[in-house]
């Protein structure tokens, strides 16, 4: 699983999701588009100033990288540790109050539990071994999500 990039797990998802609400067509249990919109415009100012900000600092975008050459603790990420695992979660809950079917919500339901106890625990444990008690005393500091 880990093996597959968070973004592609996200589309993929999104598209069963979407395949399954057109095949087995249900009720619309949340369709809200202006909620859905706003959403996906906030995912993708949240994502492109966390990508920016590790351009400015220099710093690796692949959390598997064997090193990374600064914590980032500026920007979004002094208010969640992780704004890019953020920033597509809120894309996929857009997508899904933009459809508003019940197959639609389960994408960021599954992304969050994938993310959550599969890629993000070998990042912080990746940190960790990096940047020890700095990021320790980051982790103590600035929760995981929000």
């Amino acid at each position: 699983m880990r093996h597959i990039p968070p973004p592609l797990w996200m589309f993929l998802l999104l598209a069963a999701g979407y395949g399954a609400s057109l095949a087995y067509p249900g009720p619309r249990i949340a369709q809200w588009p202006v909620l859905g919109g706003a959403l996906i415009v906030a995912s993708g100012l949240l994502g492109v100033s966390a990508f920016l900000l590790f351009v400015r600092e220099k710093t690796e975008l692949n959390p598997a990288a064997k090193s990374n050459k600064t914590l980032v603790t500026r920007g979004p990420f002094r208010f969640t540790r992780n704004p890019m695992y953020l920033c597509l979660e809120l894309f996929s809950l857009g997508a899904a109050f933009l459809v508003g079917t019940l197959p639609m919500f389960a994408a960021p339901a599954i992304l969050f539990a994938i993310s959550n106890w599969v890629h993000i625990p070998f990042e912080e444990a990746n940190m960790r071994r990096q940047f020890g008690s700095a990021f320790d005393d980051y982790t103590r500091t600035v929760r995981r999500w929000i």
